[in-house]
């Protein structure tokens, strides 16, 4: 029996993929030369699937080395490139050129409501003093049997699962219109990390958080605007867990 054998077509090449220039107006700060931040512009050869941290290295290293920023493992663990890009909080080493308006210039800035120290850099200190006094690590005073651990269920681990996520990355917080106008307040991303141990089944200090987020200027300064979630880049339903902490506060347990 005879069998037809069809001719495979012949391979085509795929085509390059083209670089194009974009323009980054990025908000400049020097303390000592300048008394107000800055915008400047800068032209960059770029491909779809660069992201803005390339972009912001390829300005340091070859245009104007004085830019200053934050940086580190550059794939959204470390969280130290949170920046507003186009009027948005995300991460620099996350977003995609191709996923942004490049008919545009792309506005790169500072987070809001933390000290300017110069150009893309702000003061943390403020951040992470909200995070400490929340008390963000296991309380437990009592001891578990001789030879064994502190147990828990899956269901008791799914509780808190989505708030463990969080990378301190000041996204959620600098994005909350709230904390920009009232130096005092927690901000989300402290509540988020208090929910994680109050609703922890091993933890034995929740009382005291609910006791110093039920403060004024604690979680009922929210005012459920939803930035915080939308400028996550763990995903994390960040007001759904302001609303879980309000909960356990009137319940008055966790």
């Amino acid at each position: 029996m005879s069998t037809a054998t069809l001719d495979a077509p012949a391979p085509t090449p795929e085509a390059p993929i083209q670089s194009f220039t974009v323009t980054f107006i990025i908000r400049r700060f020097d303390p000592e030369v300048d008394a107000e931040p800055r915008w400047q512009d800068f032209d960059v050869e770029m491909y779809p699937t660069d992201r803005v941290l390339d972009a912001l290295h390829k300005v340091k290293w070859e245009q104007d080395g004085s830019l200053t920023f934050r940086r580190s493992c550059a794939h959204g663990i470390c969280g130290s490139d949170a920046m507003r890009i186009n009027g948005r909080n995300r991460l620099a080493c996350k977003t995609l050129i191709k996923d942004l308006d490049i008919s545009k210039p792309i506005y790169v800035e500072a987070i809001k409501g933390l000290p300017l120290e110069k150009d893309l850099i702000v003061d943390m200190e403020p951040f992470f003093d909200s995070f400490k006094d929340v008390q963000p690590f296991l309380i437990a005073n009592s001891k578990p049997e001789k030879g064994k651990e502190r147990t828990q269920s899956i269901a008791e681990r799914a509780r808190f699962d989505d708030t463990t996520k969080c990378i301190l990355c000041a996204a959620c917080t600098s994005s909350c219109p709230v904390f920009w106008t009232d130096g005092q307040y927690f901000g989300p991303a402290a509540i988020v990390n208090a929910h994680r141990f109050i609703f922890d089944s091993r933890d034995e200090g929740s009382e005291t958080r609910l006791d110093i987020l039920n403060d004024k200027e604690g979680v009922w300064r929210c005012r459920t605007t939803f930035n915080c979630t939308e400028a996550c880049p763990r995903g994390i339903q960040v007001t759904q867990a302001i609303a879980e902490v309000k909960q356990a506060i009137m319940r008055g347990k966790a």
